[in-house]
């Protein structure tokens, strides 16, 4: 308790020097836990201090904040382009 080693402190200096990730609509991911539908891939539908998902498969939405979101990320998916005519479909 109270023993500081150097070690200790370059973790807090990388950590502190971490930029947040950037995300934007429509970015796709996958996450490490599975959802209890049985998928794992999900898509940002809300920006903001938390983040909105939608699981891929069965179109729960869900609300996590942003760190929590950056924790989980196993691997970013490409991108699907909807048409212009589908801009309000969910």
């Amino acid at each position: 308790m109270g023993i500081c080693n150097s070690q200790n402190l370059l973790r807090i200096e990388i950590d502190s020097n971490m930029q947040p990730m950037q995300f934007e609509i429509g970015d796709r991911f996958r996450l490490r836990k599975q959802h209890p539908c049985g998928n794992f891939d999900w898509e940002v539908v809300r920006l903001g201090a938390d983040i909105g998902l939608r699981c891929e498969k069965c179109g729960r939405r869900v609300l996590l904040p942003r760190s929590e979101v950056e924790r989980r990320i196993k691997q970013a998916l490409p991108r699907i382009e909807k048409p212009p005519d589908d801009m309000f479909d969910e």
